[in-house]
């Protein structure tokens, strides 16, 4: 990394095996280039957008309750979704599982080559298999002749809890693990591939991915393994990814957590959200409230509004603050915002738009927001 000092900004010049890196200040970097790969309709890498990823917890042979569960994902803003494929039942079910969504899907497969066949001739998009975990050479063939005949990708996926016996658990090991599985397919002429290298620590998952993204060419799929509960995995998370993103890396994410898979879905969407990643996504500003604050229920009108925005697809910033006296001016960059004083509260865009009572302010706000969405032409369905 070389820095350079020049009119008071500080410029970063970062040299990769990729491409040249240029960002001032804390201005996000160019996205490394990738190779482009088409996961069903999607497209990853290349110039596409960071595409949200998230994983069944049902039986996939269940198709009904798997079914379900991709539907609410889905609706949340899931892209793609994997499910497990633990038997030839989990196979077959996928014909029907993809006749009922409309997201890519792709089938998580273990040492067996004949759940990947059988996966892709039912519908998968896309395979997560490490061609090193099956036992000859010949079935690694037989999967990556299908999969350039039905133009389906392979995801490798390294685990820092599964390098081989006898490999001490380093960034640089994960990588060295990584490019063994990436040869078997090279030398098989196959090149429609996704890197994954996870970890439960993000000082080591940091590293391997940056590693990963000087020394091959593919498509990066993010995530902190094994991150935890709702509560720390997002943490987590959010720390993880959000430098690799702040570096320019990554391609598909997941925010891997033990608990309500939608929250997989809405913190992702918020991390990408706050590098500029994704387009129609509100920025909810709040202020964390304190003594000045006079209005008692300030955090229920910012959960309220927060619930409101969820319903919307826009690109807009609102802001929800405690004090009339500091609120518009803390909040001057966002769209609209409303601000509790004493006795009332202050709607302002730019400027003091109206004062409302507490018992209207929240009703009036929603409507000032769909009303600024609708003068600006936005369509926020």
């Amino acid at each position: 990394m070389v820095e350079f000092v020049t009119l008071n900004i500080i410029v970063y010049i970062a040299f990769t095996d990729i491409n040249v890196i240029i960002y001032a200040g804390d201005i996000m970097p160019l996205r490394h280039e990738t190779k482009e790969i088409s996961i069903g309709k999607v497209k990853i890498g290349g110039n596409n957008p960071v595409v949200i990823q998230s994983m069944t917890t049902t039986s996939t042979k269940d198709i009904e309750k798997t079914v379900a569960e991709i539907k609410y994902l889905e609706s949340l803003g899931c892209e793609l979704i994997r499910v497990a494929v633990l038997d030839i039942e989990d196979a077959k079910a996928i014909k029907k599982i993809k006749e009922q969504i409309s997201i890519p899907l792709a089938a998580d497969i273990h040492y067996d080559y004949k759940l990947a066949i059988a996966s892709i001739e039912n519908g998968a998009d896309k395979i997560r298999l490490n061609p090193g975990n099956l036992r000859n050479i010949d079935e690694v063939k037989l999967v990556t002749e299908l999969c350039k005949k039905k133009k389906i990708p392979i995801r490798i996926g390294v685990n820092g809890g599964s390098l081989p016996k006898g490999m001490a658990l380093t960034a640089e090991n994960m990588v060295l693990c990584c490019e063994e599985h990436v040869k078997i397919l090279e030398e098989l002429d196959f090149y429609d591939i996704v890197l994954s290298l996870k970890a439960s620590s993000v000082d080591l998952t940091v590293k391997a991915y940056l590693l990963a993204s000087e020394k091959f060419p593919y498509p990066l799929h993010l995530g902190v393994t094994e991150a935890g509960t709702e509560y720390k995995g997002t943490i987590k998370s959010s720390i993880g990814l959000g430098i690799m993103l702040h570096h320019g890396i990554g391609n598909t994410i997941r925010v891997s957590l033990n608990g309500d898979k939608g929250m997989e879905i809405k913190a992702a969407k918020e991390i990408l959200n706050n590098f500029g990643l994704i387009d129609n996504i509100p920025e909810l500003i709040c202020c964390p409230t304190c003594g000045r604050s006079q209005y008692p229920d300030i955090q229920n009108a910012a959960k309220e509004i927060e619930s409101f925005l969820e319903t919307i697809k826009a690109n807009i910033k609102v802001a929800v603050m405690g004090c009339s006296v500091n609120g518009p001016g803390e909040a001057k960059h966002a769209d609209i915002g409303i601000a509790y004083g004493k006795h009332d509260a202050l709607i302002f865009i730019g400027k003091t738009l109206k004062k409302v009572s507490f018992s209207d302010s929240i009703k009036t706000f929603k409507n000032e927001i769909i009303k600024l969405l609708e003068e600006s032409g936005q369509n926020y369905d």
